[in-house]
């Protein structure tokens, strides 16, 4: 069986790129799950999806805990504990990264005990310009594996994208084969692991732990209003920027549509965002009436607030 893990931001296409890959093996005959973790409104958050492929009948179920392939694409999560994505890894897992810094340097970084192989799209830096990367690291994914056609990951490509328009889909077809093709070098690098079977399974011996009083076992937090302290700010990749020239003041529109109330007013009557607890999940750019909010990568913020240029 082939356990394949995508690991990436909310936004950046993991959903897709799990239900082509999901969609290219069914074609190939093989039985097929496919299946995707996050929470609500998560752009910019760490999610993963997940697929399984074999020949016969899938009992597994759940998260995949020891993956052949680990797909990573944004090389920021790696650091990131709860994102997991070294998590299950032995030395058959091939860790396929989109990133800029080389193999070497990542199997040194992370001790990595399997191939580590860098995206073919390492070379593009700005988030904003990457929106067919479900389906580039899909086909990466599926030239690794060697088990999928060239003409299969083309037809699951067109048939899990058919609403979208034919342009739309022309290109991700175009990047996924571009892709697929530089990764065939590596064909067949990820292999079917045998995994351990619920047969001959033996209960493991528990050790009874007696309960502790509630002032030692309750939670930590005792009153509401402390989500202050959970800086979400940390998931976001892109930034929503105020331009006050263009600004109407109408704060009440981008003020109410955000979701994590991020969004004041200050006393000049201009809004001001908490870049601690905005996620950038950028409604506000959406809804803002005279389109005085924009977007932009987080990478080209931190480069202007280094030299001291305003953003």
């Amino acid at each position: 069986m082939y356990r394949i893990r995508l690991h990436g931001r909310g936004g950046q296409g993991m959903k897709t790129a799990s239900r082509i890959l999901g969609a290219a093996f069914f074609m190939e005959n093989f039985e097929v799950q496919d299946a995707q973790r996050y929470g609500a409104e998560r752009r910019g958050a760490p999610i993963f999806a997940y697929v399984r492929a074999a020949r016969g009948k899938i009992n597994e179920r759940g998260v995949i805990a020891c993956p052949d392939l680990v797909v990573v694409a944004d090389d920021t999560l790696v650091p990131v504990p709860a994102a997991g994505v070294m998590q299950g890894a032995t030395e058959k897992t091939v860790l396929l990264i989109d990133s800029a810094i080389s193999p070497e340097d990542w199997r040194q970084r992370l001790n990595a005990p399997g191939p580590v192989i860098i995206m073919p799209s390492s070379r593009r830096l700005n988030p904003s310009e990457i929106p067919y990367l479900g389906a580039e690291c899909a086909g990466a994914a599926a030239g690794l594996i060697g088990a999928i056609s060239r003409d299969t990951l083309k037809e699951a490509i067109r048939q899990e994208l058919a609403l979208m328009q034919p342009a739309v889909i022309g290109e991700n077809v175009k990047i996924a084969l571009a892709a697929f093709d530089q990764m065939t070098v590596h064909a067949g690098i990820v292999t079917e692991q045998d995994r351990s079977t619920a047969h001959g399974y033996e209960t493991p011996g528990w050790i009874e732990v007696p309960t502790d009083d509630v002032s030692v076992a309750g939670p930590a937090i005792y009153k509401s209003a402390t989500s202050v302290e959970v800086r979400t700010g940390l998931w976001r990749t892109m930034r929503p920027v105020i331009d006050h020239e263009r600004c109407n003041r109408c704060t009440w529109v981008c003020g109410s549509f955000c979701p994590d109330s991020a969004i004041s007013v200050g006393d000049d009557g201009y809004p001001r965002i908490d870049l601690d607890h905005c996620k950038g999940c950028l409604i506000c750019v959406a809804q803002c009436p005279p389109h005085a909010i924009e977007a932009i990568a987080e990478a080209d913020a931190a480069v202007r607030e280094k030299k001291g240029a305003p953003l």
